[in-house]
């Protein structure tokens, strides 16, 4: 997996007709920002994921001590006077309510955990498919930009305008990340 650091490191070969070093510099300090965040993002959920399954684990042996607490007060309940089994089973029957609330409650929580780790792959995988029609289409853009210069059929004012086309889906693509951060 990439990280942050990798993308901060990395080193491009300079070309007679490369890319403006500073514009690029700025974007992948751009992406290097977005992606330390979600990089972020993703080693805490797995920690939140580490606590419930934690969580899970005690739920169960909760319910296994409570199975065994149920097996004993039964015993119980049989060697003792007719008051002493009615007190019995109402504890017995308050242990299983509390029981099942307690692994209800667990198991809705892991159903949550669920959807939102589903949601979350999917925003991931929407923002992955945006960014990439971005680049390709800034990579089109570029070429035929090149083709028209080249050409001689790019004027000054072609020129600005294709900045300003930059410009503005640049814009664009900083709204949807931050869109997607908030």
């Amino acid at each position: 997996m990439i990280t942050p650091l990798d993308i901060q490191n990395k080193e491009f070969k300079k070309s007679f007709r490369g890319y403006k070093a500073g514009e690029v510099d700025g974007f992948l300090d751009e992406i290097i920002m977005d992606y330390e965040r979600i990089y972020k993002e993703n080693i805490e959920l797995k920690d939140k994921i580490g606590m419930l399954t934690d969580q899970i684990r005690q739920y169960n042996n909760l319910e296994d001590t409570l199975k065994n607490t149920l097996v004993v007060a039964q015993t119980t309940a049989d060697e003792v006077t007719t008051s002493a089994r009615h007190k019995a089973e109402v504890i017995i029957e308050d242990a299983e309510l509390e029981g099942k609330k307690l692994i209800d409650s667990a198991r809705e929580e892991v159903r949550n955990i669920k959807r939102e780790y589903e949601y979350l792959k999917k925003e991931i995988f929407i923002f992955k498919t945006r960014y990439q029609s971005f680049i390709e289409a800034q990579l089109i853009s570029l070429d035929e930009f090149y083709k028209g210069i080249e050409n001689g059929d790019i004027h000054e004012k072609d020129k600005d305008h294709n900045d300003d086309e930059l410009e503005l889906f640049e814009d664009m693509v900083v709204d949807e990340i931050n869109d997607m951060g908030a």
